[in-house]
């Protein structure tokens, strides 16, 4: 998967470990990662600090739906045809444009 923002490939942590998926983004502060789920259909914010931008993704990379400022201790429950799920730091779905590549 390749994520370009502004046209600008960016870096980002593959969580595939149980380790990387079950704490993912919890207790950070000053977000400016980014967090890819494959094999992840809903997430959840508990634990975290700070809102995030969220994209659930088909597998082949269509967007599903987006959410902005998902604030801490929410849920986004699990949809049937999502694969990937990408954690991004707050109000970046407003000022940056995305786009997901497989």
């Amino acid at each position: 998967m390749r994520i370009l923002m502004d046209q600008k490939e960016q870096n980002f942590t593959l969580c595939t470990s149980f380790k990387k998926r079950f704490i993912g983004l919890m207790g950070k502060k000053n977000i400016q990662d980014i967090y890819v789920f494959p094999g992840c259909n809903g997430i959840h914010t508990f634990f975290m600090k700070e809102p995030i931008d969220v994209v659930l993704l088909k597998k082949d990379g269509t967007i599903i739906q987006k959410f902005h400022k998902v604030k801490p201790w929410r849920m986004i429950l699990p949809k049937k045809e999502v694969y990937w799920t990408i954690e991004l730091p707050q109000n970046t779905l407003q000022e940056k444009e995305l786009q997901f590549l497989l």
